[in-house]
């Protein structure tokens, strides 16, 4: 792991001039170029999911675990945004013996993804248009935590897929934002990104709002009398994107958790 992020580094210190031919590896990141107005820089994409309009043309690397790096190669880009989940270890590790920039993005918190904007923009030699929006996700995040903030949390299980059952642990990014929202993961104490449960646990730990993705997963609560009432559906995906639009997708979250404030 020491070798990986020092190979960063030395690919870091190598960039100096803006990027002209940018890849990403994720939609997210793909949708940050988007909203610094740099989608002109973008040669190609990995796909996950539905695209902006504005990608629509821009030619595909692959998808989630599938990059084809002979396509990438093909592009001849001189910076690579990776989200390191994206791709596989082996992957990574090509990635980083092609002697391209990379930058990686994997923000743990929402004041880290403001930052991760900026330093993204000025790599793209976007550097007002990343100032200009990260400091309107700060501005955004600070209402919602003023606004939603509780002297004592709601108790939230966040389901992300059933099943079998998963869930998000207390390092990914969806458990800082439920806490803007004056809320606890109530699996924030385990460690993975997305760990995976069983109802018996989730009822241990005696969720006040469990938060699913659609009417099925709502559904499938049903045969739990006991929690079935606590279920709301959170429909909207952009929450599992740590992009600039995240900022508005959680505040329909914050709505979802607590409709009265």
């Amino acid at each position: 792991m020491k070798r990986y992020w020092l190979a960063l580094l030395l690919v870091f210190s190598a960039q100096v001039m803006a990027a002209e031919r940018v890849v990403s590896l994720a939609p997210s990141l793909s949708e940050i170029v988007v909203e610094l107005g740099a989608a002109d820089l973008l040669v190609g994409v990995l796909d996950g999911g539905e695209r902006p309009a504005a990608l629509a043309e821009v030619p595909s690397v692959g998808h989630y675990g599938q990059l084809d790096i002979e396509r990438l190669l093909s592009l001849k880009p001189d910076l690579i945004l990776l989200w390191p989940g994206s791709v596989g270890t082996a992957q990574r590790e090509q990635l980083l013996r092609l002697n391209i920039p990379v930058y990686v993005a994997e923000p743990h918190s929402l004041d880290q993804l403001t930052r991760q904007v900026q330093a993204i923009a000025e790599r793209l030699g976007r550097g007002e248009a990343g100032q200009a929006l990260a400091e309107k996700l700060r501005q955004r995040l600070a209402q919602l935590r003023q606004r939603y903030q509780r002297v004592e949390p709601v108790r939230v299980f966040y389901q992300v897929w059933n099943p079998p059952l998963y869930t998000v642990g207390g390092g990914q990014i969806i458990s800082d934002a439920l806490k803007v929202c004056g809320a606890r993961n109530v699996f924030d104490d385990l460690k993975l990104p997305a760990p995976q449960v069983n109802i018996e646990s989730v009822l241990q730990r005696d969720p006040e709002l469990i938060l699913v993705g659609d009417q099925a997963q709502l559904e499938a609560w049903k045969v739990w009398p006991s929690m079935a009432a606590r279920v709301r559906v959170v429909p909207d995906k952009g929450l599992e994107r740590p992009s600039g639009q995240m900022l508005e997708a959680l505040a329909r979250l914050c709505q979802v958790i607590a409709p009265n404030v």
